[in-house]
């Protein structure tokens, strides 16, 4: 008899559903422990708890309030500066500066890119740029920008306009050349061209790159803003955050100095979690391109 024969001359097998429930436990039930801390906002917070309590027990051992002030001093320093409209002020003057400075450089970093992508000569000049300028320290252009635009706005959306530019652009270029063949040819073969190639193929597929040039350019432009506002912060008898804390050192009211310091990290952990976070999980995570 041959194989074949023996192969289709086997009876049919017929196997009997089995009860789930003798398979055993298959997925094991979180504790309220572990659902806790699979939530990232619960684990930063309980960090953040701890840097509070290191810097309370701290500063108490210490007991000298004109060198490292206790947190809860520092909180009613900014509690009252929010109160009294004093350190809203601040703050408000600061963020219109680097509101402005960080668009202006963005569209700069667009422009800059959009040369470097679009020819060889392009690409050689935008890097031979960002290899220039980018290791340039905005803060050691605040000199000349004070000749060119004097004591005011101008200057210092200069200097945030150089630290945001280059990082979102060698960012930016980068993610564009990282972009797979594949997608591309994807893209010339729906006849994309143009405009709506850049728009639907590789802005997409780059956009990793370009999120995290906007946030390294937002870090830059920040601490260079309050940097330079400690120096060079007064336009027209008002200054913004960082001359807030250089006032009060000149008065040895650190608590006060402590508190425009909380509110520079404030700033920086709400624009993180609120604005750079939310962008990420609605882009690069909802498409799975990030874990």
């Amino acid at each position: 008899m041959s194989k074949d024969a023996v192969l289709w001359s086997r009876p049919p097998i017929h196997r009997e559903p089995v009860d789930s429930s003798n398979f055993g436990v298959v997925e094991k039930p979180l504790s309220t422990f572990e659902k806790l801390y699979n939530l990232s906002v619960v684990r930063k917070a309980l960090i953040l708890v701890l840097l509070i309590v290191a810097w309370e027990v701290g500063a108490r051992a210490l007991g000298n309030e004109l060198l490292f002030p206790t947190f809860v001093s520092t909180v009613e320093a900014l509690f009252k500066g929010i109160v009294s409209g004093d350190l809203l002020i601040k703050i408000w003057t600061s963020l219109k500066v680097l509101v402005w400075g960080y668009a202006i450089g963005i569209v700069l970093a667009g422009v800059l890119t959009a040369i470097g992508i679009a020819s060889r000569i392009g690409t050689d000049f935008l890097e031979t740029m960002t290899s220039m300028f980018n290791p340039l320290p905005a803060i050691a252009l605040l000199p000349i920008a004070l000749i060119w635009f004097g004591l005011g706005n101008g200057s210092l959306i200069f200097v945030l306009v150089h630290s945001v530019l280059w990082a979102v652009a060698l960012n930016t270029h980068s993610g564009f050349r990282a972009v797979s063949n594949t997608l591309r040819m994807v893209g010339k073969n729906y006849g994309l061209g143009g405009f709506a190639y850049v728009t639907r193929i590789l802005i997409p597929a780059a956009f990793p790159s370009i999120l995290t040039g906007l946030k390294i350019g937002w870090a830059f432009a920040w601490r260079t803003l309050i940097a330079s506002e400690l120096v060079f912060g007064v336009s027209s008898g008002s200054g913004g955050l960082g001359w807030f804390i250089y006032e009060n050192k000149n008065e040895l009211d650190i608590p006060n100095v402590f508190a425009g310091l909380l509110a520079v990290i404030l700033i920086g952990l709400i624009v993180e979690n609120l604005v750079f976070h939310t962008l990420e999980n609605h882009t690069v995570r909802k498409w799975g391109m990030q874990a």
